[in-house]
């Protein structure tokens, strides 16, 4: 392992994250690396600071990636319950696009709350509707982003 100082790094569960722009804004702000991954496609940046990682098409593989790269300091962005779990035991701050912040006091519940909706769903009780992606969710999320982005910056 290298005695380099760690960098803290913004990583992105990149497929279907609906905030891209306004992580881009707020990491220059700060002054903090982005790594988008995903298992297709993403646009090329020329920002130096912004680096796209492609993993395969398996089930969970960009969930694997970032779960084996984040660390204390840095910020992981994903609406994935799971991966936000295995983020949040390996010290990494963590928000969903909608600004829900997960961390120890509140990943017990997140995670039970996104098995019984599976369970509800799969039992045909539920029909698993999302919610749409509101102006007030992309709010939350700037200001959640950039609270996180703060306090890693002090730590």
């Amino acid at each position: 392992m290298s005695d380099a100082p760690h960098e803290n790094t913004i990583y992105v569960d990149a497929d279907a994250c609906p905030v891209k722009p306004e992580i881009l804004k707020v990491a220059e702000r700060h002054g903090l690396p982005v790594v988008f991954v995903a298992n297709s496609g993403l646009r090329p940046s020329r920002d130096p600071m912004v680096r796209n990682v492609i993993v395969s098409a398996g089930f969970d593989a960009a969930d694997d990636w970032i779960a084996e790269h984040a660390r204390e300091g840095d910020i992981v962005v994903t609406a994935d319950v799971p991966l936000a779990g295995r983020c949040v035991a390996a010290g990494a701050e963590v928000t969903g696009p909608t600004g829900r912040v997960f961390d120890k006091s509140n990943i017990g519940m997140a995670t039970a709350m996104r098995d019984l909706g599976a369970h509800l769903r799969e039992t045909g009780e539920s029909k698993g509707y999302n919610a749409a992606f509101s102006p007030r969710d992309r709010s939350a999320f700037l200001e959640a982003l950039d609270r996180l982005c703060r306090r890693v910056k002090r730590s």
